[in-house]
């Protein structure tokens, strides 16, 4: 389970380092292989291989009303690896869909993540605390 969130930073090449705390754990469960591919919000998905390879059979299998999700998610995926000191290459047009310039933030969603431009996570979290609390937080304390 991955969690938590790391300010990074993108070089001009357009990698990206894994924190040490993830790099270890992306090694044993998917030997440093890595898909890449947008969400919906705006942000970029990155899955451990293993998992996206479930998650791509499920959403291969979206019935045709869902078709320009299955496009945005199947469409965009791209596979990457580590490089020997723990980095991954963002291809351009990932970067451009996600606008990511260079302060971004991994967050760990569990059993992926979500890599987010700074300042666009930043305007996200501020539009949900400002609104009322989502339905589910009902049932939820803190």
């Amino acid at each position: 389970m991955f969690q938590g969130s790391s300010a990074l930073t993108l070089d001009a090449k357009g990698r990206v380092s894994i924190p040490t705390r993830h790099r270890d754990a992306l090694m044993v469960q998917a030997e440093g292989r890595l898909t890449l591919t947008r969400h919906p919000d705006g942000c970029l998905l990155v899955y451990p291989r293993p998992i996206w390879e479930t998650k791509r059979e499920q959403i291969a299998a979206f019935p045709m009303q869902a078709r320009g999700l299955q496009r945005l998610l199947l469409g965009s995926a791209q596979d990457v690896e580590l490089d020997g000191t723990g980095r991954i290459l963002i291809a351009p047009e990932l970067r451009s869909a996600a606008s990511l310039e260079r302060d971004v933030m991994l967050l760990g969603m569990g059993a992926h993540f979500e890599l987010w431009d700074a300042a666009a996570l930043a305007r996200k979290e501020q539009e949900l605390l400002d609104q009322a609390s989502p339905e589910v937080l009902n049932q939820f304390s803190f």
